[in-house]
């Protein structure tokens, strides 16, 4: 691990990426391959490659206190390190006593990772973290800490640690990155590159891909300037899916390759039995079943009745009773013992039009209560199905786009995806072949009530706000943004807000309420986060108002009313 954390400091230290790729070649050449399989996983800023399922589940509390006690450093000096370093890795790096330490390999971290992983309870994992981190020499503790925190900071994508096992092993980037993509494994995939085996790289089913990324478009003539006759789809939302299915067996991956399959066991039986193993690209929304008077099945709700599901490892009856979810497809990555990503759009359309149109294996019914009862009925047919084929559209002039824009809108949805039929399907990657236009975002006027110290670059400057509406004679926060200023207007402010604190609580400050900011968000949810009851999603401030005094802010009432608006 001495070695790791050494090279490490070498690759933080260059801004030129070349020589970072050189760096890690190098190193990764001088261990053995089962080790630097290991490392190639860290280098990548995570304790476990992406597809296993293991998290360390310890939090920075956690970690803070176990530095904090190592260290024999008060509360005051460890805030004033981690405010002079904005990182707790490199605060331990800095603070912990030097020793020789014990030598560990970096297959011996991961292997004290995995008990931290299976530990149950904060004491217990709290005693592992300090017997490894009292083993190890300060450099190689501030290296272990950022990869259980996931926040290498030196630099270092995973792209970089792709070319650099190219470099080392032989085979082109494109089979480096390709083997990396079907396995989610950057340490399976050096092995292969190690045993010139990159060609044997195949697609795991539930090993969830990188999803395709979408870019903004500006208008529908920004939109169309790319390709025409473009392949159009409501933008809903909800939280983007990956379901991977397998006869009876379903599980059911996020935006950030993270299973989800238990937060909405209703989806198992609707997925399950397809004619062909598939793995599906799609969106999971809160649905409403209530028919409008088009004679349609339903109509996705906000994300703010969604979010009611989300995260909860027990759903019960009543809850998707009150909250029923629907996956809408939009795409397939994989059927028929096929990887389908190089194939264009208007084929991989085709595919998915077949395999749901197909009739489906009959599978053993999961959804049952503990009196063998179904909790659902069977779905009927096109008005209580649990996955259905997001409807299609063709554009090929700005006027039809901004028609059915404003019918996406219409129908509550975000706005559109406006899709080349041509376009491969490329996972983790944003280019213009899929683009979402979206609705205007709602804004509201502010006052900051709190501010926190960034990370990275803004480590020393003040540059996350939280921010307030005003309730009668009382201010209640609402939400926090951090992006939206210029550096020099957040120096400025950070030099306002110091002159201007009520109470320092270390990575807090709260200030005056004086500060009135214009932020823009897109959409309200009720949330107990904030003292308001409420919560912006994706909030960013779009610029400061000091034209504003802090009795104009918006009010908790006008939060309502964009709130209730929503849900019409």
């Amino acid at each position: 691990m001495r070695k790791l954390a050494e090279a490490c400091e070498r690759i933080a230290a260059t801004t030129k990426k070349l020589e970072k790729v050189s760096i890690v070649a190098d190193y990764l050449r001088s261990r053995t391959t089962e080790e630097a399989a290991v490392s190639a996983v860290f280098l990548s800023g995570r304790p476990f490659p992406m597809w296993q399922e293991a998290t360390l589940q310890v939090g920075g509390s956690l970690l803070w206190r176990v530095v904090q006690e190592l260290s024999g450093k008060s509360e005051q000096e460890l805030t004033a390190a981690y405010r002079k370093l904005g990182d707790l890795g490199a605060v331990a790096g800095e603070i912990l006593p030097s020793h020789p330490g014990a030598d560990l390999s970096a297959l011996e971290v991961q292997r004290r990772f995995r008990q931290i992983a299976v530990a149950r309870g904060p004491a217990a994992k709290t005693a592992l973290v300090r017997e490894l981190l009292s083993q190890v020499t300060p450099l190689e503790a501030k290296y272990i800490v950022k990869i259980m925190t996931g926040d290498l900071r030196i630099g270092l994508k995973e792209s970089l640690v792709e070319e650099a096992i190219a470099k080392a092993y032989g085979g082109t980037l494109g089979e480096v990155q390709r083997a990396n993509m079907l396995l989610g494994d950057i340490g399976e995939t050096l092995q292969l590159a190690a045993g010139g085996k990159l060609g044997e790289g195949r697609m795991r089913l539930f090993h969830p891909l990188g999803f395709m990324l979408a870019s903004p478009a500006e208008s529908a003539e920004d939109a169309l300037s790319y390709f025409h006759n473009a392949v159009v789809e409501d933008k809903y939302d909800g939280i983007r899916a990956q379901a991977h299915c397998a006869g009876d067996e379903v599980r059911i991956f996020s935006r950030t390759r993270d299973e989800i399959t238990e937060s909405f066991p209703e989806l198992l039986d609707a997925l399950a039995g397809l004619p062909q193993d598939a793995v599906l690209d799609g969106e999971i929304v809160a649905w409403s079943y209530l028919a409008a008077e088009s004679n349609e099945a339903g109509r996705a709700l906000p994300f703010s009745a969604l979010q009611q599901r989300l995260g909860r490892k027990k759903v019960s009856e009543e809850m998707m009773q009150r909250v029923p979810v629907v996956y809408l497809a939009f795409d397939v990555i994989y059927a028929g013992g096929e990887l389908l990503i190089d194939r264009p759009l208007r084929e991989r359309a085709k595919i998915l039009d077949e395999l749901l149109a197909m009739e489906r294996t009959p599978v053993k019914p999961r959804s049952r209560n503990d009196q063998g009862q179904l909790i659902f009925e069977p779905p009927e047919p096109e008005t209580n199905a649990r996955v259905i084929r997001a409807p299609v559209f063709q554009a090929s002039s700005a006027e039809e786009l901004d028609q059915l824009f404003e019918a996406a809108q219409a129908r509550g949805n975000e706005g559109l995806m406006v899709k080349d039929p041509e376009s491969v399907y490329t996972p983790g990657r944003r280019g213009k072949s899929w683009l979402k236009m979206k609705r205007e975002l709602a804004t509201l006027d502010v006052v900051v009530t709190a501010v926190e110290y960034g990370h990275g670059k803004r480590i020393r400057v003040l540059s996350d706000y939280t921010f307030a509406v005003r309730d009668a004679d009382r201010l209640v926060n609402i939400g926090k943004a951090y992006s939206g200023l210029t550096d020099v207007e957040i120096a400025e402010m950070t030099r306002w807000f110091l002159e201007h604190m009520v109470e320092d609580q270390g990575f807090r400050l709260i200030v005056e309420p004086k500060i009135v900011l214009e932020v823009a968000f897109n959409n309200m949810m009720k949330s107990d986060r904030h003292n308001s009851g409420y919560a912006l999603r994706f909030p960013r401030i779009v610029r400061l108002r000091p034209d504003k005094l802090p009795e104009e802010v918006d009010t908790i009432e006008r939060a309502r009313e964009i709130y209730e608006k929503q849900k019409n």
